[in-house]
């Protein structure tokens, strides 16, 4: 033992302690780092995952050949879009696949995604999440609809976009689109937020194909 070791034995093994609390500070700060790469990673890969199943649904991926979840914008309040991903073939255009949303479902906020083609008409539209009434409203979800052979929400595959609002309506509202008895609220918020979703990808077709992967698209863009 060394002559200052000997002489301050307590300031020796403090000095151990801290060295020793440090170096497992810095193991534990590694290793959690680590995990929480590894979890992140995960996370976000069910994220996507769970997006293009939904995705697959309303445009089935032979129509395009591009990374479509990489191919993508964001639309500026106040419209009820959110997020849109541009599906390509070969770099031409082939759909815009679209998140829009109604706050005035019965249970409140509806999630819906859906696809519209080239054409200007819709592909296909899924929700993506809501809190609609078990076995009442929930209608609008197919995995929930009793109706397996021709759920309500397939009834917009094909309609164009430049059906008038007014008509983006159920039929008790005097619309063209059907609701089930009892259950309007849920059918009048989805079907009124598809026609404003619809119309506003519509109107800026052009600009959300050409505008630079991640870009935020305002209201003052539009199709030429």
């Amino acid at each position: 033992m060394s002559t200052e070791t000997a002489r301050f034995p307590a300031l020796h093994g403090a000095l151990r302690a801290a060295l020793g609390l440090a170096a497992f500070t810095l193991a534990f700060t590694a290793l959690m780092a680590f995990t929480h790469h590894i979890t992140r990673e995960r996370i976000e890969a069910a994220a996507e995952a769970q997006q293009m199943r939904l995705i697959d649904e309303i445009l089935p991926r032979d129509q395009y050949n591009n990374a479509l979840l990489k191919d993508a914008v964001t639309a500026a309040p106040p419209a009820n879009v959110k997020r849109i991903w541009r599906a390509r073939r070969g770099g031409a255009p082939v759909a815009l696949v679209f998140e829009t949303f109604a706050t005035d479902g019965y249970g409140g906020r509806i999630e819906l995604v859906a696809a519209l083609g080239i054409d200007g008409r819709l592909g296909g539209v899924r929700v993506a999440a809501h809190k609609e009434t078990p076995g009442l409203g929930d209608y609008i979800d197919p995995a929930r609809d009793p109706d397996k052979t021709r759920p309500w929400i397939t009834q917009f595959t094909g309609v164009d976009a430049a059906l008038p609002l007014a008509q983006w309506a159920v039929k008790k509202d005097g619309g063209v689109f059907g609701h089930r008895a009892g259950a309007t609220v849920s059918a009048r918020a989805v079907t009124r937020a598809l026609g404003q979703g619809s119309a506003w990808i519509a109107a800026r077709r052009e600009a959300l194909f050409a505008a630079p992967t991640g870009a935020n698209i305002g209201a003052d863009a539009q199709e030429e």
